[in-house]
């Protein structure tokens, strides 16, 4: 059986991740956060004490990593060790270890497969940042999400302050600048549109209105459309 696979990939802040799950509800789909496994790999390395910019070291960590991702009521969770992490992955501090492992070859190979291999099982909508050029290179529909640099920051600033974690605007803005910069350098799948990604532009969009575009793309593109279509 054929499964239909939606790709959406992006910088740091873009947004991804609320849109691909929202998404993914309106089209009854299983939603893969991608970011939240090397998350997962992030926390490890931080855990064990090790540097996350050593691929050696991190790469000896990767065979004692037992990883699992669940949903439960639609929801995403990540399991490390048996232990919900979910919300350990989303301290600020864990966007830096994620994005020092995720340059490493040994970490790219090794979630490369897991990932493949809920695509093939369900119809997903997957979002990260390799998705549609390396991932899911034959993905139903890639789509590249993105957004100037300070309106991301602007977004994840607001999530911060509602989660009451302090930082200041601005370590957010130099935060995504420099994730930005390691994202789009890393020798191993960098960040970019894939060649026949539909280019996003939400700066001037809100939630709302960045979730019905995604779901009119579907529509012309798929021939799918939300509950509410």
């Amino acid at each position: 059986m054929n499964h239909i696979s939606i790709a959406l990939d992006g910088p740091s802040g873009a947004g991804k991740s609320t849109l691909a799950r929202l998404l993914a509800e309106r089209l009854g789909f299983l939603y893969v956060d991608t970011g939240a496994i090397y998350r997962a790999v992030g926390l490890y390395t931080h855990q064990r004490g090790q540097d996350p910019q050593d691929e050696a070291a991190v790469a000896a960590l990767l065979p004692e990593i037992d990883l699992a991702l669940c949903h439960e009521d639609g929801i995403q969770r990540m399991f490390l060790g048996g232990a919900d992490v979910s919300k350990a992955i989303r301290m600020p501090e864990m966007s830096y270890y994620a994005s020092r492992v995720s340059v490493h070859p040994a970490v790219r190979t090794f979630l490369l497969e897991m990932q493949k291999a809920l695509a093939a099982k369900e119809n997903v909508v997957m979002d990260g940042r390799d998705i549609g050029t390396v991932v899911l290179p034959d993905a139903s529909l890639k789509v590249y999400i993105t957004a100037t640099p300070e309106k991301r920051a602007e977004r994840r600033y607001k999530e911060l302050v509602e989660k009451g974690v302090a930082d200041s605007f601005d370590q957010v803005l130099a935060d995504i600048v420099a994730r930005d910069t390691l994202d789009k350098n890393r020798a191993v799948s960098p960040l970019r549109p894939a060649d026949d990604a539909v280019i996003l532009d939400t700066t001037e969009l809100d939630l709302n209105q960045s979730l019905e575009a995604l779901i009119k793309l579907a529509r012309e593109r798929l021939g799918l459309g939300g509950d509410s279509a």
